[in-house]
């Protein structure tokens, strides 16, 4: 049953890639080669300079970077999102944004090209989505194997979004310039590091015993090397008791958990729908959905929030390519999803190894920082935050 599973995913995902590789790209490759030839050409700020080298899609003087920073950023984006089922699409949008200097060169052309100023913007969200799906594929396989997947919470939560991932790209595509694309991603991202955080107090992790008692069993076992009982540590997996339509239960490591789908559904429909207008996957608004809302230790929260994040990606980003026309690089993401196939191999072997406390601490961490620097950046002009 499980290899079963497993193979369907891959099928899944790799028809999604090349029908939207096969369908798209002809529309798209015009709509790039016409936005380009209504910018003006020139030497000066928001210009096209015809005989610089091309970069960033092919575009005269577009920004380019070695070949091997994009795999090891790959790897970077691949392993926090594969540890934490979540920041993957952020930290992929910081390295497009800002590692790249996709961004600045975007913005540049906000008033003598509005178009290829919001083309710019559409493609950097896309390619961000690109390099999610495949992390969330990897990691949605592995965690299932390991047994730290609920498959029915993540099938809800990837039901609901579906409709939320077709809707946002169809409305919003062509519409967003780069300064309140940056703006929007730091709200979201800093409204999330406080819900984070606040899982961190006493207060906040006082509500939580089921989930404390799961991760204490799994630290146990995995952490601290406490005795095994008969069957193995994979036998104290999750394990689904019960199906319904207003109610599923399932036990990870001892402890029992129980939800009622129409919540993972609507909530499935609203993470996926913010996560495509600011163009990343969404697990960093899934984990505190599942943490916070739904009560699950962190250990099985990566995996259940990377089979949703699958399911919006794919939506996401064949919505963006086919029906809107939305180009993208296909050099710099395939030696991206390099790393990004490392990492996600990676993360799920050493998260194991790190208490549930401090992933969460971690992923606060990351989010302030973004959060402040992409919402100053983008409403105020320039960042506070070094590096943004």
């Amino acid at each position: 049953m499980r290899n079963r599973t497993i193979l369907i995913i891959f099928f899944l995902a790799a028809l999604a890639a090349v029908a939207t590789l096969a369908l798209a790209e002809p529309s798209w490759a015009g709509k790039l080669e016409e936005a380009i030839a209504k910018t003006p050409q020139g030497t000066g700020k928001g210009m096209i300079d015809p005989s610089a080298k091309p970069g960033f899609m092919g575009i005269p003087g577009a920004p380019t970077t070695f070949w091997l920073f994009y795999i090891l950023w790959g790897i970077w984006v691949g392993w926090i999102f594969s540890s934490v089922g979540a920041f993957g699409g952020i930290m992929a949008g910081v390295g497009h944004i800002t590692v790249f200097g996709l961004a600045d060169y975007g913005r540049a052309f906000k008033k003598t090209s509005p178009e290829l100023n919001k083309l710019l913007t559409d493609s950097i969200r896309t390619s961000n989505q690109y390099l999610v799906a495949l992390s969330a594929t990897i990691s949605s396989i592995t965690y299932y194997r390991m047994g730290r997947l609920v498959l029915p919470l993540g099938i809800c939560l990837a039901g609901g979004g579906i409709l939320g991932a077709y809707l946002v790209p169809v409305l919003t595509a062509g519409k967003i310039d780069l300064s309140m694309y940056i703006g929007y991603f730091g709200i979201v991202v800093f409204a999330v590091a406080f819900v984070l955080f606040y899982e961190t107090t006493p207060k906040g992790q006082a509500s939580k015993k089921a989930a404390k008692a799961a991760a204490k069993a799994f630290e146990d076992i995995h952490i601290r090397k406490c005795a095994v009982d008969e069957g193995g540590a994979h036998a104290c997996g999750v394990h689904v008791k019960h199906w319904g339509l207003t109610k599923i239960v399932f036990t990870f490591y001892g402890s029992e958990f129980s939800f009622n789908p129409v919540w993972p559904i609507l909530g499935g429909f609203v993470i996926a729908a913010i996560s495509a207008f600011i163009g990343v996957g969404g697990g960093f608004l899934y984990v505190p959905f599942l943490t916070s809302v739904v009560g699950l230790p962190m250990f099985i929260v990566a995996g259940t929030s990377a089979l949703a994040v699958l399911v919006s990606m794919i939506t996401s980003i064949f919505t963006f390519m086919f029906i809107k026309s939305v180009p993208v690089d296909f050099l710099l993401i395939g030696t991206e999803l390099v790393g990004i196939a490392i990492g996600s191999v990676l993360g799920p072997m050493t998260s194991k190894y790190i208490p549930d406390i401090w992933l969460k601490r971690l992923f606060v961490v990351l989010a302030v920082y973004v959060g402040l620097g992409y919402l100053t950046k983008g409403f105020l002009g320039s960042s506070i935050m070094p590096g943004m």
